[in-house]
């Protein structure tokens, strides 16, 4: 049973239902469930269907063509010797076929690309002298290499450039869509379980599709990492060398973000990594934003091109903090880690930044979900005032208020104590102090199981729970 992708699933059916031949490209990360989406919603009805085979030459790409072609009915379809013959071929078993609407899935277009093959100039002509024409073609492409997808349909010049009628940017589930997913895995837990398992894993579906029932979140989590043959072992390397033709750049990026809570600009970026501040580090920046390991946001007051980019891929996170320098070799290192200081340091770092991806959430919590707002972090320097102050989440709204949003994880209610207490009015006058005093603001907390009601509560203008983030917005 398919859990969420409502959206995607009807842009699909209405591309389906179109009065025009549709070329349609669904991309996102490895993992995210691009195939099983396109499948389920046709129910694997499909004219014609192929994949692309990972690190296979040009002749094995041609010679599985055609096999896609007899399987789909082409029987006497030829020895291929180029691609423009291949996509000829692909019309004589669509002018033969009596569906109404000729549904083509080809599935890792981008491993069909081989240097001097070309492979997609015969798309290009397949498309454009042929199947645009026609009002029964629905052709869907699909990859995991985010970078091939950008850069040769979504953002094509020459001949595919504006030809992809619809796409699609397949994103993680939300917690929501995780709850559902964990009823069809007919797992026993509770919300505070499932977002343990989000802090790690964040909304890829099959990750999730390795949790075992009867087991607790430690003892999965050592299955899916630590035990010998992990379920997950290798999947970092995998997951940026799926996405990227030439990963070690991707790779040098996220490692320095992750050393930076907050994130860096372009110059610290260019700095750490040696990337020069060129074309190529936006190139760079760009894609690992389009599959969702960044995120970009202006600081208010500063100049648009010092944006911030700030790592939040949760499964990247907690590879750089548990897995890339783990040396334990032990196959209970998870279940031994539960009550270290190291465990809850990520916990409240994970936490927040599980709130950070639901800020919709919070904003409908907020009740200002249809209001303009500016979401961004903020930090200052120590003065002569103030201490020094950071605040991961601001909600900069239109209507005189801006949220400063604080994140604390815990197994139970929170008890703001006194030094809690300073530390946000100092947070809260060292933010005044460098901005305009046009607006209230106003300190919201959000929290696994909501707030004591003791005597600091009272400077706390609004709560923010668990519940608030697992809930499904429309």
């Amino acid at each position: 049973m398919m859990v969420g992708r409502e959206k995607e699933r009807d842009m699909l059916e209405r591309a389906l239902r179109s009065e025009n031949s549709e070329f349609v490209a669904v991309y996102g990360r490895r993992r995210i469930g691009k195939t099983y989406l396109i499948r389920e919603t046709f129910h694997s009805r499909f004219t014609f269907q192929h994949s692309g085979i990972a690190n296979a030459n040009t002749q094995i790409q041609q010679e599985r063509f055609r096999q896609s072609l007899i399987e789909a009915g082409h029987v006497k379809c030829p020895v291929l010797r180029t691609w423009f013959q291949a996509f000829d071929e692909l019309k004589e078993l669509l002018k033969a076929s009596p569906a109404n609407k000729k549904i083509l899935f080809i599935d890792e277009m981008p491993w069909m690309d081989k240097p001097n093959a070309n492979f997609l100039p015969a798309l290009e002509n397949f498309w454009n002298a042929w199947a645009s024409d026609r009002k029964d073609v629905l052709l869907i492409i699909c990859g995991s290499a985010t970078s091939w997808m950008l850069k040769n349909m979504i953002h094509a010049r020459g001949g595919l450039h504006n030809r992809v009628t619809m796409r699609i940017h397949l994103n993680p589930f939300t917690l929501a869509e995780c709850e559902k997913m964990a009823v069809n895995l007919g797992l026993e837990v509770s919300r505070y379980q499932l977002l343990q398992y989000y802090m790690a894993l964040g909304g890829v579906p099959f990750y999730w599709t390795f949790l075992q029932r009867g087991l607790s979140v430690a003892q999965n989590m050592d299955a899916l990492f630590f035990l010998s043959n992990a379920n997950l072992e290798g999947e970092f390397q995998d997951l940026y060398s799926s996405l990227f033709s030439k990963e070690a750049p991707y790779i040098q990026i996220v490692s320095a973000l992750g050393k930076k809570r907050m994130g860096m600009n372009r110059e610290e970026i260019a700095a750490e990594t040696g990337i020069a501040t060129s074309g190529t580090l936006t190139k760079y920046l760009e894609e690992l934003q389009q599959c969702g390991f960044l995120r970009k946001y202006h600081l208010p007051g500063k100049n648009i091109r010092d944006a911030i980019y700030q790592l939040i891929d949760n499964y990247t996170l907690f590879y750089f903090r548990f897995i890339r320098d783990n040396t334990a070799q032990d196959p209970h290192f998870w279940t031994s880690s539960v009550d270290t200081s190291r465990f809850r340091t990520w916990q409240g770092l994970a936490f927040e930044l599980v709130c950070l991806q639901h800020v919709d959430n919070i904003r409908n919590a907020l009740q200002i979900s249809g209001m303009q707002s500016a979401v961004y972090a903020w930090q200052a320097s120590a003065t002569s005032k103030t201490g020094g102050a950071q605040i991961d989440l601001v909600i900069d709204r239109k209507d005189g208020v801006i949220n400063l949003c604080e994140m604390k994880y815990a197994a139970d209610k929170y008890a703001i104590t006194a030094k809690d207490n300073t530390a946000l009015m100092q947070k809260k006058e060292a933010f005044l102090q460098q901005m305009p005093r046009r607006k209230a603001c106003h300190i919201t907390m959000v929290t696994t199981f909501g707030l004591v009601h003791n005597a600091y509560w009272n400077n706390v203008q609004s709560e923010i729970t668990l519940n608030d983030l697992f809930k499904e917005l429309r």
